[in-house]
This record gives structure tokens, C-alpha cells and sequence, in this order.
């Protein structure tokens, strides 16, 4: 859950900076775009990061609830 809330927060993050950063932007519209656009990028790519890590966890606590399934199965 903490993992989730991280993701929606980074994301609800992304998009205010990317309004903000539009709406206050010094420079030339095409200028403004390939900023935006670089950062973009840099952005899905932390958050391909995020999400990896998130579906990480996810597979080690199902192998560690897997694993005490089967040794509580072994103990009855």
C-alpha cells in the first residue's frame, strides 16, 4: 500500500510540475516542449524504476507467503 501511494503521489507530482512549469515557462513554446519532453522521459523512466520495484516486492512476499503455505501444509 505504502509502495501505491508513493506511485500516485510521484505522478499527481508529475503532473502539477508539468502545468506549473507550462503556465511559467520563460522560453519559446518549442523550447518549452523539448523540455518537457526530455523530463518526461526521465520521468517514465523513474517510474518504470518505481514500478519494478513495486512488482519486486510484490513477488517476494508472495514466495514468502507461498513458502510458509507450504510449510504449514508439511507441519499438519
Amino acid at each position: 500500500m505504502k509502495s501505491e501511494q508513493a506511485i500516485l503521489g510521484f505522478l499527481a507530482g508529475i503532473a502539477i510540475g508539468a502545468t506549473l512549469g507550462i503556465l511559467f515557462a520563460p522560453d519559446q513554446g518549442s523550447s518549452t516542449r523539448k523540455k518537457i519532453s526530455k523530463k518526461s522521459e526521465r520521468m517514465a523512466g523513474e517510474a518504470n524504476d518505481m514500478f519494478k520495484e513495486l512488482l519486486n516486492d510484490f513477488a517476494k512476499k508472495y514466495e514468502g507467503i507461498k513458502e510458509n503455505a507450504n510449510h504449514t501444509s508439511v507441519n499438519v
